[in-house]
């Protein structure tokens, strides 16, 4: 069977037990594929990328939630009031 591994670096559990810094280093600020047994099991994720993911995760369900409000009653509002 084959795996779509979706990162540019890959690495055995293995060497992520031996040197586990060392591995995330590795993916130089992107994800690392964990492989067990040459099968992915898990991306490790640096923080800032996971913290960007989130962000890209929150934009994508606030752009649902205007969508489905695009066409919605409006209410006129003056910025004096605000």
């Amino acid at each position: 069977m084959t795996f779509q591994i979706l990162s540019k670096t890959a690495a055995s559990i293995t060497d992520l037990k031996r040197n586990p810094m060392g591995t995330v280093l590795e993916g130089q600020g992107d994800a690392v594929a964990i492989l067990n047994r040459n099968e992915p099991a898990f991306y490790c994720v640096p923080p800032a990328l996971y913290a960007r993911l989130l962000e890209l995760a929150e934009d994508a369900e606030l752009a649902q939630i205007a969508e489905t409000r695009k066409n919605g009653d409006t209410v006129e509002v003056s910025l004096d009031d605000l």
